[in-house]
């Protein structure tokens, strides 16, 4: 197996992993199954545009949910999101 480079950054080891072959430096056969339960995600900040009245009827399901309505916005992207990977999966 070859040895894994040492990264500065998460930008260069994106980079390095998009083009080398994982076989040539893990050893898969002793793969084992890991849940990291404390990784925070990596979160980029973005701007969207909404209609008024949409973040009015968010606001007010957050409200009645006791949760920030960005909150509620991350969950019912995530679940359409989901819906929608498991639908082009089924295809």
């Amino acid at each position: 197996m070859k040895k894994v480079p040492e990264f500065k950054n998460e930008d260069e080891e994106f980079e390095f992993w998009s083009t080398a072959d994982s076989t040539e430096y893990v050893d898969w056969s002793r793969d084992l199954r890991v849940k990291f339960v404390k990784l925070k995600p990596t979160l980029r900040t973005i701007s969207v545009r909404l209609p008024v009245a949409m973040v009015e009827d968010l606001k007010i399901l957050a409200n009645q949910r006791h949760v920030p309505y960005q909150s509620l916005l991350k969950v019912f992207l995530a679940e359409r999101l989901q819906r929608e990977k498991t639908r082009r999966l089924a295809v």
